[in-house]
């Protein structure tokens, strides 16, 4: 695929990082750790690689604001664009040499995702969108995978950890679910599940309690791959509600029916 100026810093930017993440992978056992809450933890390596991504797209595009995982919201002169970082989704999977982890980064241009990057670097998977332009993963075509009844599906969802989310409310949806669908996954990582769900690999996927940095590229994917990406009322309210619902358009509208009834 022919990649845009921007694609292409994003990629190198997300690369670059992704090299100081494969290294400190290797060495995970080594990691100086820092808590943050129960059962959520960053590392060392979380700050190196967001520092990399901070700097390398501040050189490229000076004036851009941020909103990162560590470090929040810094404004930039630009008011109307906006990098949306993640720098290590996944975290307790690294920590674990689990390798299923990403870097994720979004452009917002005046409110609205125009450009994504989610890079695994264990697996070498680099997955990229741009409004309008389609979505890739290695330079392949994404679509999102063509199954329509539910009972024929795998879908991603994330499992609420100590001190997080509604476990009562979690176990009655997840219930509701698991009486539809062939399966469930819980990946630990709510960017590549999105990317996944892009290419094909998942049916669709369930997401509770995210930040915008979790899910700001994967949405701009899953629409670019021919999917649908939702709040659990079907509205465009994600960031806000911190709820997603995705899948193609029959998957969508059927979860989002499963949903429904967990409400009544």
């Amino acid at each position: 695929m022919a990649r845009s100026a921007l694609l292409n810093v994003m990629v190198d930017a997300a690369r670059k990082a992704g090299r100081t993440l494969t290294r400190d992978y290797g060495e995970v056992e080594n990691l100086q750790v820092s808590v943050k809450g129960p059962g959520n933890f960053v590392t060392a390596a979380d700050r190196r690689v967001e520092q990399i991504l901070f700097e390398e797209l501040s050189k490229a595009r000076p004036g851009y604001g941020f909103l990162m995982e560590e470090r929040g919201e810094v404004e930039g002169s630009d008011g109307t664009h906006r990098w949306i970082i993640d720098p290590l989704d996944g975290t307790t999977n690294f920590m674990h040499s689990i390798p299923i982890f990403a870097i994720s980064i979004a452009l917002e241009r005046q409110g609205t995702i125009v450009a994504g990057v989610i890079y695994n670097p264990i697996m070498d998977e680099l997955y990229v969108a741009e409004r309008g332009g389609g979505a890739f993963v290695n330079d392949r075509r994404m679509r999102v995978a063509a199954r329509s009844r539910l009972v024929d599906t795998v879908i991603a969802t994330d499992i609420p950890h100590l001190g997080r989310g509604d476990h009562a409310a979690y176990t009655n949806e997840l219930r509701m679910v698991m009486n539809e669908v062939a399966g469930l996954r819980s990946t630990g990582s709510t960017a590549l599940d999105l990317a996944w769900v892009a290419s094909g690999r998942l049916d669709g996927a369930i997401h509770h309690g995210f930040s915008p940095w979790d899910i700001a590229a994967g949405i701009l994917m899953v629409r670019e791959a021919g999917g649908f990406i939702s709040d659990h009322d079907g509205k465009d309210l994600m960031f806000t509600r911190q709820a997603s619902v995705a899948g193609n358009e029959d998957v969508h509208r059927r979860l989002l029916m499963v949903l429904k009834k967990t409400k009544v």
